[in-house]
């Protein structure tokens, strides 16, 4: 039997990362054969603004990925990361079907259908992404495991929705599939990079991975292995590149290359640019402590915060991150095996993808929770389709 090849395209403002992996068989973690790697055009944190710009730079990373795998690509799973993802909450509930009062699986998805149903008056020109149930109750009584199988006059179910615009996600698929490349899915980027950056324990005990990206920056909190929050913050590591070139008078390319430190000069103070850059950090992890605040975790992370993204791997980004969140921090790392073609913690989304790709609904991991409640944007994009 033939391998499986699965794609992941991660169209990011500053890059646009192609991995390519190979699936030997079922049960067995995907193999990076190949990767393509180009620099984003078109778009403006993290949306799409200029499809042709946008479509060469893609196009650009799936020849690089194709030569390097030695296949062709056809279709992809693709993320999505704009400043228009949000997410809400909701609550649905409903009487069980059968005579015994049981819960069944249809009962379950008629529960989330319920939920969803409630908040769609409220997100006009929005569609969702994941529908993601967090707590489901019996009778009022808070179910610990699985909600099949018990019997009660009444279901409900506490519910956290991801959204994106329609505009964004729609102009996302377009551009892809004007190129060849059916899009099999479209998922947030942050959920795909959490497939790969957090560990099992870390998820089980409650964490927060934090992507600092180019102009955008990123939240996942997980609890109880389960993703309860996603946010996307209209800040990033650029807004770091522009005080330094501000705050010490040089040109934005050696700003980059100071931040980056490819560049020492003795014509700037080195106590000057860990204020410069540790003020911007401050204000990036306080705009995460408030969401935080806003769901009632500050604080109370046990796994603390894991850092990625390019603006992660500024100097003193994890200690600003400890100070300010009031949370254990440190760098995240991507280990996906020895073989594979990826060694930079940029590739998660990419490789999130891969791994979302070759992943089982029934699997009891974050990725089985997630995808066995997605709800796939292709259904409701097939309508503007000729």
């Amino acid at each position: 039997m033939a391998d499986h090849i699965i794609t992941g395209i991660d169209v990011g403002t500053y890059h646009v990362k192609v991995a390519i992996a190979r699936l030997p068989k079922k049960g067995s973690k995907p193999e990076i054969i190949g990767t393509g790697l180009a620099e984003s055009r078109g778009l403006r944190n993290g949306y799409i603004v200029n499809e042709a710009e946008a479509a060469r730079s893609v196009k650009s990373a799936i020849i690089q990925a194709e030569k390097s795998a030695g296949v062709s690509v056809k279709r992809a799973h693709v993320a999505i990361g704009s400043i228009g993802i949000e997410e809400m909450y909701s609550h649905g509930e409903i009487i069980p079907t059968r005579a015994d009062s049981e819960v069944t699986t249809t009962d379950l998805e008629k529960v989330m259908q319920d939920s969803e149903e409630r908040i769609m008056d409220h997100i006009p020109n929005r569609r969702v992404l994941h529908s993601i149930p967090l707590r489901y109750l019996v009778d009022g009584t808070e179910v610990l495991g699985q909600a099949e199988g018990l019997k009660g006059t009444k279901l409900e179910v506490d519910s956290l929705f991801i959204t994106t615009l329609e505009q964004h996600v729609q102009i996302l698929i377009t551009t892809i599939e004007k190129l060849g490349i059916y899009v099999e899915d479209v998922i947030a980027a942050p959920l795909a990079a959490s497939f790969v950056m957090l560990s099992k324990a870390q998820k089980r005990a409650g964490c927060l991975l934090v992507n600092i990206g180019a102009e955008t920056t990123s939240i996942v909190v997980f609890e109880d292995t389960t993703p309860i929050s996603l946010k996307i913050l209209p800040i990033g590591s650029s807004d770091i590149t522009n005080d330094i070139a501000l705050g010490l008078r040089i040109p934005l390319e050696d700003a980059e290359k100071i931040k980056r430190g490819n560049m020492i000069s003795a014509r700037y103070s080195k106590k000057r640019l860990d204020e410069i850059i540790e003020q911007r950090l401050k204000t990036i992890f306080t705009q995460v402590d408030e969401h935080l605040k806003n769901i009632k975790r500050d604080g109370l992370l046990p796994a603390g915060a894991i850092l990625t993204g390019g603006g992660s791997n500024v100097h003193s980004s994890v200690d600003t991150a400890k100070y300010t969140l009031d949370l254990p921090a440190r760098l995240a790392t991507l280990e996906i095996g020895k073989k594979t073609k990826i060694r930079e913690a940029s590739w998660a989304v990419a490789y999130g993808l891969c791994m979302w790709g070759a992943s089982d609904t029934e699997e009891v991991s974050t990725i089985g929770v997630v995808k066995r409640t997605h709800r796939s944007v292709l259904s409701w994009f097939s309508q503007f389709l000729p």
